[in-house]
């Protein structure tokens, strides 16, 4: 076959040096035939593909949707749940690209008479979306000048201990992964401690005569930095998608609500999470780290190992200090935006007008003017730097929050309410921990933040018919979906992790299954309480009926 075409080729080459000769052969057609045939049944191959049928899925579930499906409401309810069949049918199976998928509702949602063109446009960009951009932005700062590796080394060799206690190494590291994602979002935690944490475990043995206590402390290392990256990220807006997608929610259904600042989610999250890291922490210790371990690690391990790698970084650079201090800074604004009720931060001084993305996108500019005194007339940061920026993500937010719109404006919330009405019989006490199994239990099998978009409005829609506080539901809802501790598919940091080839999926379940208990305990215990403290739900709201304040305050009372 090659012969015949080579042969082909040489035929026209032969017959182009006459100019008389037309443009395509007329003669020697049958290897050419046969080409053609081979390439049209080599496309015909590449067509019947698995994921040529997830890909036509997607479409064919919104038809039948639309064509066989009868709700009890209006008629873009349906044409919204149709819509949510295509897209969380891209989504689960990722037949086209996530960020592509994220896209649909653009050109879905006019179609189908959900929303007009500009109504979902506006979507993909607000406050939550600048703030998420500033802070990647600072967070790719960080990864370039190698802060977080410092800041981790520096972490380590702090807990190391001598001599060696391999339970307070254990602490350090994961300790360290949970502070790096409460500033940036987990994956990227992860993705950035992972390596970090190998780096140390590449100096214990390896293969068949591994001992057993080098075994499992490899284990909880990397169980820890995972665990611990999303952990971590529950304490802050900018930690992980899920928070900015549920305050994005918030602000969507009730604009005239005080909304969710970055301060006061830190007041709530960061008591949630520090509670849920020692838990992991004890179970990581009960399970994997004996008291004999340190014996074995000890020869393995020893601070001169971290110093040596903390010396090859060199001293602290013009440009790491100006990136800190710009960290530092935008951490300071977005605690004192706003600070209480009674001492207003320096946002009043804007009347409102200023949010958290106000003050990410300002610093973040701050890193294209300061020289970072390398090269003349280099700045801290330049647009090429910013290629890695993860424009996945901040898609996968416009589009949760576009969703989010659809959902309630179409009437789709109130249909869908309906089939969650048994959460209206459960007491109280009872409703944070229902509500986060139900989120915890979605998310093992659909992302963290595809199980934050379907719940929370529903979750809303069900705290209005039974006259509760909305963030009493939808904070379990969105934290639960969190707790994605079970399967390296529920999460990509699972699968960071899960790559590096020292767990395996029985290592996840066994201490994810205990590590889901404690946060869903802990958010049980600390929803109505610090929670109710923290967002005012003891505060009667022109947005909720009357009677949900005085049932949360009969229960709370007892």
């Amino acid at each position: 076959m090659i012969l015949d075409i080579n042969h082909t080729a040489e035929t026209h080459q032969t017959s182009n040096d006459d100019p008389k000769s037309p443009l395509l052969p007329l003669h020697n057609q049958e290897p050419t035939i046969i080409k053609r045939s081979l390439s049209i049944h080599s496309i015909f191959i590449s067509i019947l593909t698995p994921n040529t049928a997830f890909i036509l899925l997607g479409p064919l579930l919104c038809l039948l949707i639309s064509l066989f499906v009868q709700l009890d409401g209006p008629k873009n309810s349906r044409n919204m749940l149709a819509v949510l069949g295509w897209v969380f049918t891209w989504w689960l199976t990722e037949a086209v690209p996530m960020p592509v998928t994220s896209m649909a509702p653009l050109f879905l949602f006019p179609a189908f008479g959900i929303a007009e063109a500009d109504q979902v446009a506006h979507s993909y960009m607000d406050d939550v979306i600048s703030l998420v951009l500033g802070s990647f932005i600072l967070a790719l700062a960080v990864e370039h000048y190698n802060i977080h590796k410092r800041l981790a080394l520096n972490i380590t060799l702090l807990f190391c201990g001598d001599p060696l206690s391999p339970r307070l190494l254990l602490l350090g590291i994961c300790g360290t992964t949970a502070f790096v994602s409460m500033w940036m979002h987990n994956v990227a935690a992860a993705m950035m401690m992972v390596p970090v944490a190998t780096g140390i475990l590449q100096r214990l043995p390896s293969g068949m005569g591994q001992p057993d206590a080098v075994n499992k402390f490899c284990k909880a290392v990397v169980l820890g930095v995972i665990y611990s990256a999303a952990v971590g990220g529950m304490s802050t807006l900018t930690g992980t998608g899920v928070n900015l997608i549920m305050v994005g929610m918030w602000k969507s259904y009730f604009p005239e609500a005080p909304p969710i600042s970055f301060n006061k989610w830190f007041f709530f999250g960061f008591p949630v999470a520090v509670v849920i890291f020692f838990a992991l922490w004890g179970i990581l210790c009960l399970m994997y780290c004996s008291k004999g371990s340190g014996r074995f690690l000890s020869a393995y391990l020893d601070q001169s190992h971290l110093r040596r790698e903390l010396d090859m970084l060199g001293p602290v650079t013009f440009a790491e200090k100006m990136v800190l201090s710009v960290f530092s800074m935008l951490i300071v604004f977005w605690m004192t935006r706003n600070i209480t009720d009674d001492v207003p931060g320096w946002g009043a001084l804007f009347n409102g007008r200023v949010g958290d993305g106000t003050v990410s996108v300002m610093m973040a500019t701050l890193l294209f003017i300061i020289p970072n005194n390398k090269q003349k007339g280099e700045k801290l940061m330049d647009w090429n730097k910013c290629k890695k920026l993860p424009w996945n993500i901040i898609l996968l937010l416009g589009a949760g929050f576009a969703i989010a719109d659809g959902v309630r404006t179409s009437g789709l919330a109130d249909v869908l309410s309906e089939s969650l009405t048994f959460l209206e019989a459960a007491p109280y006490w009872a409703i944070a921990p229902a509500v986060c199994l139900i989120s915890g239990t979605i998310t093992e099998f659909a992302s963290n933040n595809a199980t934050t978009t379907l719940l929370v409005p529903l979750l809303i829609q069900i705290a209005q018919t039974m006259h509760l506080h909305p963030l009493l539901m939808i904070i379990p809802g969105a934290i639960g979906a969190q707790f994605a501790f079970l399967l390296p598919t529920g999460t990509p940091s699972n699968i960071v992790g899960f790559s590096t080839g020292h767990i395996e999926i029985t290592d996840m379940i066994k201490t994810g299954l205990p590590l889901k208990v404690s946060g869903t305990l802990a958010l049980s215990l600390l929803m109505p309480t610090l929670g109710a403290y923290v967002f005012g739900m003891d505060k009667e709201m022109f947005f909720y009926p009357t009677s949900w304040q005085r049932r949360a305050l009969e229960h709370l009372c007892k």
